[in-house]
């Protein structure tokens, strides 16, 4: 029996590719792929591609039964930067993407050459531009999925446009949210791939719970201005006004940090709220507060809502498009407020901060509600989409095709329709000239 058994998961192990734009730099998708990949490396094999490579190790540590592929190696001295395909912009990646600068001909090249001998079952990109690369050059037999970590409403239309055109080659598009998945259904149909939604993997962490006893209330992410820490700053104003014991710690880099620091100066908030810089794993900074805010614009997931929870910390946030209200039970779990409120965002934080029993009650049902993001469900998800699609397969095949004619059809349709409209005199002067003089000596 036992025999037959290991026989059995041999035969349904898969080989299972990832491609990532860097998997060696730091980043939301980053980690949540190598979560993924790691959990399902306990029952397939598991490959990350990652596009390119500018340093040694990877920052985040890899599971050692997964293999990772660099692509271009860009740190310096090596042989690919002598390569002239190095020195030529990227004609596959879609000049709409916004990451199009950081690809090279080099880059098309590689991506095309490791998609077209790739023996995997599965296939999974991790970004819209890498998805066209999928889309493009995946291998036919295997099932070809789309990762949509941000929001259908955060790519530019000219994206939308070019991702509207390549994702119907694919098996599935996977977004983050619910939500996310019913907005790429409304306006972006794609007949025969299917759309659903499957959230990010976050695991237990080896760090003891927050107590709640701490007066620290921490944010985290990159300092950028969809996070609207300035919003925050001002909201933590008046809870320094109420209670000046408490402070705020705001974790992450980016673009706005000189900003910021003048905002907190000018507030008068400086040795009161702090920016600490980027820590990683940013769970054990949580641990040691009694309140995590967000008061982003947008989340595609919010990941930080997520593994602030896992560390038993209540959550104030915005209740912004799209992740938020699909992650915190507002009054349960967390408060949700408007975005770009101040003083509702610091209301609900100082309701928590004035309350002790409300603040530990809502972090231990923030703890136990975080088991939703467990590996196991997750992965038995992916699985079942597996499954499913492999299944579906001849079905979506004669639903493309079908689509696929009808674009002819209508194509051919509205040029026969441009033509008669010429012939009418609307499109070619020397007939409506000659037509008319025509009319004239009759």
């Amino acid at each position: 029996m036992k025999r037959m058994k290991r026989m059995t998961s041999r035969a349904g192990r898969r080989k299972i590719v990832f491609l990532l734009h860097n998997a060696y730099a730091i980043g939301g998708t980053v980690r949540t792929t190598l979560n993924l990949a790691s959990a399902l490396a306990e029952r397939h094999d598991v490959e990350i591609v990652s596009m390119s490579r500018h340093r040694a190790e990877p920052r985040f540590a890899i599971d050692p039964r997964i293999t990772l592929v660099p692509l271009v190696d860009t740190r310096e001295g090596s042989a690919d930067l002598a390569d002239p395909a190095y020195a030529r912009e990227a004609v596959d990646f879609p000049a709409a993407d916004k990451r199009h600068h950081q690809y090279t001909r080099l880059t098309d090249l590689r991506a095309r050459a490791y998609l077209e001998n790739c023996d995997a079952d599965v296939v999974i990109g991790t970004r819209p531009g890498i998805n066209v690369y999928l889309a493009l050059f995946g291998p036919r037999r295997a099932l070809r999925i789309a990762q949509e970590h941000l929001r259908h409403d955060a790519h530019a239309k000219r994206l939308r446009t070019v991702l509207a055109r390549h994702y119907r080659d694919l098996d599935a598009i996977v977004t983050m949210t619910g939500a996310d998945a019913e907005v790429y259904r409304t306006r972006m149909p794609l007949p025969g791939v299917r759309v659903v939604s499957v959230p990010n993997i976050v695991p237990e962490v080896g760090v003891a719970p927050s107590d709640g006893t701490a007066k620290v209330i921490a944010a985290a992410g990159r300092l950028v201005p969809g996070k609207r820490y300035d919003v925050l700053l001002e909201a933590f104003c008046a809870v320094a006004a109420k209670d000046p014991e408490w402070e705020l710690r705001i974790y992450g880099g980016g673009a706005e940090k000189e900003r910021l620091q003048g905002l907190i100066d000018g507030l008068g908030l400086a040795g009161r709220a702090r920016l600490m810089g980027v820590r990683t794993p940013i769970e054990a900074e949580f641990a040691q507060a009694s309140l995590v805010v967000s008061a982003s614009d947008a989340e595609s997931f919010g990941m930080t809502l997520v593994e602030a929870m896992r560390c038993g910390v209540p959550v104030v946030s915005t209740d912004c498009p799209l992740g938020p209200a699909e992650i915190i039970t507002d009054g349960v779990d967390g408060r949700l407020v408007p975005v770009r409120d101040a003083r509702a965002l610091a209301d609900a934080m100082l309701d928590l901060i004035l309350d002790d029993d409300l603040r530990r009650s809502m972090g231990a049902a923030a703890r136990a509600s975080a088991h939703r993001y467990d590996p196991e469900p997750i992965i038995d998800h992916y699985e079942q989409l597996f499954a499913e699609l492999r299944a579906a397969r001849p079905g979506r095949a004669w639903a493309r095709q079908r689509e696929h004619a009808r674009d002819w059809a209508r194509r051919t349709v509205r040029g026969a329709r441009r033509r008669l409209r010429a012939w009418g005199g609307g499109g070619r002067p020397e007939l409506s000239a000659a037509r008319t003089r025509t009319a004239r000596e009759t």
